[in-house]
């Protein structure tokens, strides 16, 4: 049974794109109090189905497929640049497809403005109407206001007029970055983008026996299974091991392994390979929030993913590419020492370089060191830094990783950092191997 919330959610999922709507209202219709409605919208809001804009209120976005979202819609925009919207509120819902800086003559700046276009402007009125004639909306810079003329024709053609107190310069620059940090959000690969759905999932009741499991393993070959309750809801797993020796007539229900791991739909790619190492487990049941199986992955999915992630075309940079760019690798094939300049941005406020670029650089240090003796991809299991010198910036470092223990699962790797020929840092790092 769906709860209140997730029936909201669900009625949410069902309104037209562009609708408004209120706590009220849906407090109304769906006979639940404002408190459970406003927390349900929050939580619509969080999954990118609603926008709040201040002085319009909520409405009903599209939401965007993984590959489509670094569009934006201009209820988007409106809160990334802090906006008013002084016309056209019917088609804040809209994506934009680019946006277009209008810093040129009439004529030549239409030549660019084409329909799903975002025009910023400073207080140029010809330009507004002309704009949105040509099927684009307007963001005025500087705080300027538009025409009633303008105002009327957005509302008319359901085009955005949007006001933001900001110049033109910061403007573009807080929309690129919006896009920018959408498409780092693409890059991270979630479970929902890997999972063997519920409808190919193959899954054993608690009511079943040994016989079924062996029947079921005699069609699909694999090594476990979920089990789950008449709601499935998941309830346990059971593996190949578990019914090794028994009788044909044994319940799963007394074999299984109760309370097993799960994720969500919603859970990092990276977290559940985590998750999978530590606890030596090779199939993980997705569930939604209250339990009920949506599907499975298997640690073949999850390590493929990671290795299909690593050769895709990078397009957003995070803090640990730009610890990256600035590595290069020093001496032979069989030497791993790592050269790294600090860039002012990997610095603190004293100009020393900080403990998160530090980090980073020694975590990317000792997975190159794993990676040239062939033991592929890996996690950092902990970390001890117990030297430290402050380095100031421009300077170059050399960061020199030794591996002190290898096991199956586990390596450890203590790190020399030099700079000058002065040692300024040690550090001890424990790495969990993701095995293939």
């Amino acid at each position: 049974m769906a709860t209140k919330h997730e029936k909201i959610i669900q009625y949410i999922e069902t309104l037209p794109v562009g609708d408004k709507i209120s706590v009220r209202q849906i407090a109304k219709d769906m006979a639940v109090s404002e408190g459970t409605a406003y927390r349900a919208i929050k939580e619509a809001e969080n999954r990118r189905l609603v926008s709040t804009i201040e002085r319009v209120g909520t409405i009903r976005i599209e939401k965007k497929k993984k590959e489509n979202i670094e569009r934006l819609t201009f209820a988007e925009i409106v809160n990334i640049v802090d906006g008013q919207v002084l016309g056209g509120k019917n088609g804040l819902h809209k994506t934009l497809t680019k946006f277009v800086i209008g810093a040129m003559k009439l004529d030549d700046m239409m030549r660019y403005t084409d329909a799903g276009s975002l025009l910023i402007v400073g207080n140029r009125a010809s330009t507004h109407t002309n704009a949105l004639q040509a099927g684009a909306a307007v963001l005025i810079t500087g705080g300027f206001e538009a025409t009633d003329e303008a105002k009327a024709l957005a509302d008319e053609l359901e085009l955005p007029i949007i006001s933001s107190s900001y110049d033109t310069f910061t403007v573009a620059t807080m929309i690129n970055r919006a896009i920018y940090d959408q498409l780092i959000k693409k890059e991270i690969l979630l479970i929902e983008d890997i999972v063997v759905q519920i409808e190919d999932t193959s899954y054993l009741k608690s009511t079943d026996t040994v016989a079924d499991f062996n029947e079921l393993n005699s069609k699909t070959t694999h090594g476990g299974y979920p089990v789950v309750d008449k709601q499935k809801k998941t309830v346990g797993i059971v593996t190949s091991k578990d019914v090794i020796g028994k009788s044909e007539l044994e319940s799963i229900d007394r074999l299984m392994t109760r309370n097993p791991i799960t994720v969500t739909m919603k859970t990092s790619v990276a977290t559940a390979g985590h998750r999978m190492i530590w606890e030596g487990i090779d199939l993980l049941p997705v569930t939604d929030d209250h339990g009920i199986l949506q599907g499975v992955v298997s640690r073949q999915d999850v390590l493929k993913a990671m290795q299909m992630a690593q050769r895709q075309p990078q397009h957003g940079e995070t803090i640990d590419d730009l610890v990256k760019n600035e590595m290069k690798l020093d001496g032979d094939e069989d030497d791993a020492t790592v050269e790294f300049t600090i860039t002012p941005q990997m610095t603190n406020q004293f100009g020393a370089i900080s403990y998160g670029a530090l980090t980073t650089l020694l975590v990317e240090a000792g997975s190159t060191a794993l990676k040239r003796t062939k033991r592929g991809d890996s996690v950092v299991e902990n970390m001890t830094i117990y030297f430290m010198k402050p380095v100031q910036m421009e300077k170059t470092i050399q960061v020199v990783p030794k591996i002190l223990d290898m096991s199956r699962r586990f390596v450890k790797v203590d790190f020399e950092v030099y700079s000058d020929d002065v040692l300024v840092c040690k550090a001890l790092v424990t790495f969990q191997v993701l095995e293939r």
